[in-house]
Order: structure tokens, then sequence, then C-alpha cells
């Protein structure tokens, strides 16, 4: 599978860890950035992996601030995105399986690396529902 992966300065060193965890499972990961730790603005870079996800040049991605809000904010602007911001397994298998989220946000400075690459998995596990989830989802575009 093909992803896109975006951070900010304060998740560059998680989006790091995340790349070659997935890299080691196969993945196809493109990084629109932010290349280092030095203070950049989080709309920048979410916004160019959100606009990814929208026009369909790939279908899941991953994006990464200090506390996720900012980029969870920003990447629901665009149509047909839905990012999740997960702390937890139990919340990212429901952000999949009732929402179709193809968006996960972590939070660089309040998720520990173990702990990310978990729901990491869990996200690209698991598999949307579908029913009655999809009548709901389909009302958020209109």
């Amino acid at each position: 599978m093909k992803i896109v992966i975006a951070s900010d300065h304060a998740g560059f060193e998680l989006k790091q860890k995340i790349k070659d965890y997935l890299s080691g499972k196969g993945m196809e990961i493109v990084d629109v950035g932010c290349p280092n730790t030095e203070s950049c603005d989080y709309a920048d870079y979410g916004r160019k992996a959100a606009q990814m996800v929208a026009n369909g040049e790939v279908k899941r991605g991953i994006l990464i601030c200090g506390t996720g809000m900012g980029m969870a904010i920003c990447a629901n602007r665009f149509k047909g995105v839905r990012a999740a911001l997960c702390f937890d397994l139990f919340g990212t298998r429901m952000c999949r399986l009732h929402n179709d989220a193809n968006i996960l946000v972590l939070a660089g400075r309040m998720t520990g690396e173990g702990l990310a690459q978990a729901i990491v998995e869990e996200f690209f596990a698991t598999p949307f529902e579908g029913g009655r989830h999809l009548r709901r989802i389909q009302k958020l575009d209109q």
C-alpha cells in the first residue's frame, strides 16, 4: 500500500520511527515533510498530505504534530478526508470500523514509540465495517 506521511517539528522524530517501521513491512511511503526538527507550521505539511488523500493519490495517510490536534483540524478541512486523532487501540479500531478514517493522526509529544507502532498496526489492519456506517459517513460530504 502507498501512503503519505507528514509531521511538523514536534512530530518529526516519531515520524522517522514510524517510517522505518512501515518500510520494514513493505509499505511505500511518500514523505511530504517536514525535513527536520526546526520550528515550522503544521498546516503547511498537513495540507500537502490531506490533499493527496482527498485527490486519491494515496489511500491513507499519517500525520504527526505535538498534540495531534492541529494536524487533525487541518486535515479534516478537506472533502473526503476523515482524520482521526488516536491515543489507544480501541479508538483506533473504532475509527476504522465505524468511520472509515483514512488519515491517522498521532501526538508526537504524547505517544511513545511502542504505542504509536501498535496504533499504526491497528489502523492498517482494521477494515471498514460498512453498512449503516457508510450512510453516516456519506452525510459528511453532502
